[in-house]
């Protein structure tokens, strides 16, 4: 069991607000400056000695005796970005974590199945999961203890002294050197605490006695529900709805789902309500379209400013059914608007899209789309345009971020006529917005993220009937099916670029990137009617059930296949979160093929597959939310049949 001094550590692991710093100047280049992640050539000129993942960094560990310290973040990350500027470019710091540890830097992106597994390490210690992760590792890579973000200091929180990073790192320092035994123990115990939970923990009732049954999928949606927010939209913790706020497209996916299969006006209004809220909020970018990841408080007012690809491509599916049921103005010009910024600002010359956009830019969060009352008035000279833009968008009265800037938000959906005349004011802020210093684009090509946006875009542009879309959605999944594969057929992962090298290929594919590109072609061949995309979900799903790489022995499969890195224990899909999961996608992946081949094996796959999840979906129906949406959608074939 863990020693005294690591149980108060793991008391410690607290987050706390902080103010950016300056960025000191550029020192010599590390280990990472050879990568061809933007988030780890982000940090290839720390005073940390990192290295990528890999042996190298586990056998010198080995070697000196040491522990590892893992670092595992993303490019948009604000909190990433705050902890490398307080600490990882600290050169006190650095110097306790150069001597001490071997140290890795890890973009969770470019590596989920690594970031998958200490996250639920971090989990399985009673803390929640979140970025930029902090990892103590053993020299085998199992879990000793980890947080997320550390403030560099000590810091005084209600009367109580929160520990800073120096003293985390000195208290691990001590414990290595006054009981590496007991370390060793406590890493065996977190490693089998870790195992356990992504074993789904134990169920009273075994997966195969628990019947498919539609009470599964309505308890999922009846669950969701419980959740709604009445005022502001959006699902969360009642009674007070406390932040953060995250849109969880999954769950937005069942509602309307379910709304249809039941023809619940209830189900139905809470989402419409939500989706209307969301996209008056402060959590879409009003200017240039696209949605923020999500808001810091209840209102969807304050976002954090990150703008990710999966974000979008699944609003762009929700939005665009919405749209297609009843005709809103409001969410045409949510699709209409997403689909500009996501070719205007992710789309790659190959038309692929990328990753993300940061959050931070000129050191500050939000600094590219929030404004001053003395920007706006400099941007809009002409008075009458001034205070009509500011009325509009809530920017007459005082600052609603920080203090000092206004994030333009509606209060009420836009007349035509009034919409008509805000179109040039808006394009003038657009032009000057444009101008400033830009958030930091993420280049990297992720498969799964760009089949979810092949999806989001075929069906958006197949309901605004703007075939230019469809066949952007169709460009980049040709793109994928021929570059994003190896030597051997397998699927890749990524497709980034060395700095003075061109992009390839890398990384070998994890379930997601079948599953979500599988996704996107069938959404292709259902916009287009085109039975080429049939046929290439079909190839990639064999690809995925065919070979034992995948397949885990109590059903479903796991993230990572037999031909990854061995770590101490392998991952196994068990929750949808801000997407969805790679089983929940099978599973609705084996359904939509089955009921557009009429082929029983894939009646079977989505029966086997639905079937090892179901405990999970008893005890917990709000988990699996794309799960709970695929069996709707078989129940719905069988009783056709």
């Amino acid at each position: 069991m863990p020693s005294r001094c690591l149980l108060l550590l793991c008391l410690a692991l607290l987050t706390a607000s902080v103010l950016a710093e300056e960025k000191p100047p550029a020192r010599p280049a590390n280990r990472l400056a050879k990568e061809s992640s933007p988030y780890l050539l982000h940090h290839a000129h720390n005073p940390v000695d990192w290295y990528p993942w890999g042996e190298a960094a586990f056998e010198k560990a080995r070697q000196e005796k040491k522990l590892v310290f893992l670092s595992s973040g993303y490019n948009s990350c604000h909190w990433c970005h705050v902890m490398e500027r307080e600490s990882f470019m600290d050169d006190g710091v650095a110097a306790l974590l150069n001597e001490h540890f071997v140290c890795i830097k890890l973009d969770r992106e470019e590596r989920p199945e690594i970031d998958q597994l200490y996250v639920t390490a971090l989990n399985a210690m009673g803390n929640r999961g979140g970025w930029p992760m902090s990892m103590f590792l053993t020299s085998e890579g199992k879990p000793i203890v980890g947080g997320t973000y550390w403030p560099r200091e000590d810091r005084e929180i209600e009367g109580q002294t929160v520990p800073g990073f120096k003293s985390i790192l000195k208290v691990v320092i001590e414990a290595q050197q006054k009981e590496p035994e007991n370390l060793q123990k406590t890493a065996e115990f977190r490693a089998g605490q870790t195992k356990k939970l992504l074993s789904g923990g134990v169920s009273l009732v075994p997966a195969a006695e628990v019947k498919l049954e539609r009470r599964l999928a309505t308890m999922a949606a009846e669950e969701v529900d419980f959740t709604f927010d009445p005022v502001h939209g959006g699902y969360g913790s009642p009674p007070d709805f406390p932040g953060p706020k995250f849109p969880r497209p999954p769950l937005l996916k069942l509602v309307q789902a379910e709304a249809a299969r039941q023809k619940s006006k209830t189900l139905d209004d809470h989402l419409h309500f939500t989706l209307e809220k969301l996209a008056l909020s402060g959590t879409y970018d009003q200017l240039g379209g696209g949605f923020h990841r999500y808001s810091t408080e209840r209102t969807w007012t304050v976002p954090h400013f990150e703008k990710m690809l999966y974000d979008n491509a699944q609003l762009l599916e929700v939005y665009a059914r919405a749209y297609r049921e009843t005709q809103k103005p409001l969410y045409r010009d949510v699709l209409v608007q997403t689909l500009a910024f996501v070719d205007r600002e992710l789309t790659s010359p190959e038309g692929v899209f990328y990753t993300s956009l940061d959050a931070d830019s000129s050191g500050e969060e939000g600094r590219y789309y929030v404004w001053t009352d003395a920007e706006l008035a400099a941007a809009l000279p002409d008075a009458q345009e001034l205070a009509l833009l500011k009325t509009t968008y809530g920017a007459e009265g005082p600052a609603n971020f920080e203090e000092e800037y206004h994030n333009l938000v509606l209060a009420n959906p836009l007349a035509p006529e009034l919409a008509a005349r805000l179109g040039p004011i808006k394009a003038k802020l657009l032009a000057v917005r444009s101008k400033r210093a830009r958030p930091s684009l993420d280049t990297k090509v992720l498969t799964s993220w760009n089949g979810e946006m092949i999806a989001g875009m075929a069906l958006a542009g197949h309901v605004l009937k703007d075939s230019a879309a469809v066949q952007r959605a169709a460009k980049a999944a040709d793109f994928l099916l021929t570059t994003m594969k190896d030597a051997d057929g397998r699927l890749l992962h990524a497709y980034a670029a060395v700095p003075g090298e061109l992009a390839k290929a890398r990384i070998l594919g994890c379930l997601d990137d079948y599953t979500h590109l599988t996704h996107g072609l069938l959404t292709l061949h259902e916009v287009t009617g085109d039975p080429a995309w049939l046929t290439k979900a079909e190839k990639l799903t064999e690809a995925l059930t065919q070979s034992p790489q995948f397949t885990a022995p109590s059903g479903g499969y796991y993230y990572s296949s037999s031909a990854h890195e061995a770590l101490f224990a392998r991952v196994k899909d068990q929750y949808d979160g801000v997407q969805a999961s790679g089983n929940s996608q099978a599973a609705l992946n084996f359904v939509r093929l089955w009921k557009a081949t009429g082929n029983d094996q894939y009646r079977l796959a989505a029966t086997a597959s639905l079937t090892a999840f179901a405990s999970t979906m008893e005890r917990e129906p709000r988990s699996l939310c794309t799960m709970a949406m695929a069996l709707g959608e078989y129940l719905d074939r069988l009783e056709k049949k």
